[in-house]
């Protein structure tokens, strides 16, 4: 089945703001928050991000980039990692939904993206 649009997991260390922005504009958007993910590791966050659908955001660059070796080397997949440098709330949100309107959930799945 074909994921029209991505769901987007925010990792702890991303403002809480964009996932409520996301939101606003009919996208799906979740937070270590809002699923009691806080304080646990960035393979714990993925694997959690993968298990329920969803592709990650972070801006943890060199730990993302190395799982995402990772799980290619060991024929694992995943919902795809988004990775973002600090931006305002606003523009990073503005980002992220053109990403999500180009980009299905199925052409995200196993990419590392930079926005």
């Amino acid at each position: 089945m074909m994921n029209l649009f991505a769901t987007l997991y925010c990792d702890e260390d991303v403002n809480p703001l964009i996932a409520k922005l996301l939101l606003a504009q009919g996208f799906s958007a979740l937070t270590t928050v809002n699923q009691r993910m806080l304080q646990k590791s960035d393979r714990e966050q993925l694997t959690y991000a993968n298990s329920i659908g969803c592709c990650i955001l972070t801006h943890n660059r060199v730990d993302f980039e190395n799982l995402h070796t990772q799980f290619v080397v060991a024929g694992q997949t995943h919902a795809g990692i988004l990775i973002a440098t600090r931006r305002t709330p606003y523009e990073l949100a503005a980002r992220i939904a053109r990403l999500l309107n180009r980009l299905t959930g199925e052409e995200i799945q196993n990419q590392l993206l930079y926005i």
